[in-house]
């Protein structure tokens, strides 16, 4: 499936959770990669800080930059989230602010690399927590890479206000860049408004509603032990199928033939 990004707005809750939920209930071989420049939290929340050393992206890009070695020096820096089978794996985000300085120049050339994943020996897909758009530096070349974007949202008044906007400077981007159509969808985290209404509101479609779960939450941010049988890990074992349907129908439309005379769709 390549890569999907999970994105938000300022103030918006869950990119981080969601992704890591996602991570942990995946059912094909997945690296989750944390791309947000404002600096990655899973290492320190939920793994705790049990590492032996620094790891992560931001190793990835100062090495990439003086010796250009991203290929070899990749998996070395993934951590294992259900060891030893290396089927779910974490690449950590900076840690350091002074480290997103080495990052953001990359971007691209991690977008390209992520997107040769799926055809590696084994395949992976990618999932992508780009965190929240307002900062410094966002990943778009990870975003205009994307099979597809979710845009992860509250459904109360306040959070679609400022996704509404998120969701423009998205489209804005792609059109600009011609980005094929049929990437974004709308990620529902908690209660609010309705499905329909939200999807109304925003003219985007809704993929998935992920339940207020504040239990799994605090695990999956402060560390412990993940219930599979909780709402939230229930929620996004099933949210495979929709985003895995999605990619087909997505790479099928691609692949159908632009008759003679009639301008590719952007």
């Amino acid at each position: 499936m390549a890569i999907i990004a999970l994105v938000a707005a300022k103030g918006s809750p869950g990119v981080t959770t969601s992704a890591l939920a996602c991570a942990l209930t995946w059912h094909r071989r997945l690296v989750l990669a944390e791309c947000d420049p404002a600096g990655g939290s899973v290492l320190a929340g939920y793994l705790g800080g049990a590492l032996d050393g620094p790891r992560g992206i931001g190793e990835l890009a100062v090495g990439e930059l003086r010796d250009g070695n991203l290929e070899t020096a990749f998996w070395s820096q993934l951590v294992d989230l259900d060891a030893p089978k290396r089927e779910r794996l974490l690449l950590p985000g900076v840690v350091d602010p002074a480290q997103a300085g080495s990052v953001v120049p990359l971007w691209q050339r991690f977008a390209d690399f992520f997107t040769g994943l799926e055809r590696g020996d084994p395949p992976y897909d990618v999932l992508v927590d780009c965190g929240r758009l307002h900062v410094a530096g966002p990943p778009w070349p990870i975003l205009r890479a994307a099979s597809v974007v979710l845009v992860v949202t509250g459904a109360r008044l306040p959070d679609l206000s400022a996704t509404r906007a998120l969701v423009q400077a998205i489209e804005r981007d792609f059109t600009e860049h011609r980005v094929p159509p049929g990437t974004l969808r709308l990620l529902l985290v908690g209660g609010g408004h309705g499905r329909s209404e939200v999807s109304k509101a925003l003219r985007l479609p809704v993929i998935a509603r992920l339940p207020h779960d504040p239990r799994t939450a605090e695990v999956l941010a402060l560390g412990g032990t993940v219930r599979a049988g909780r709402p939230l890990m229930r929620a996004t074992s099933a949210l495979e199928v929709p985003v895995g349907a999605l990619v087909d129908r997505r790479r099928a439309r691609l692949a159908w033939p632009v008759p003679q005379g009639v301008p590719d769709a952007v």
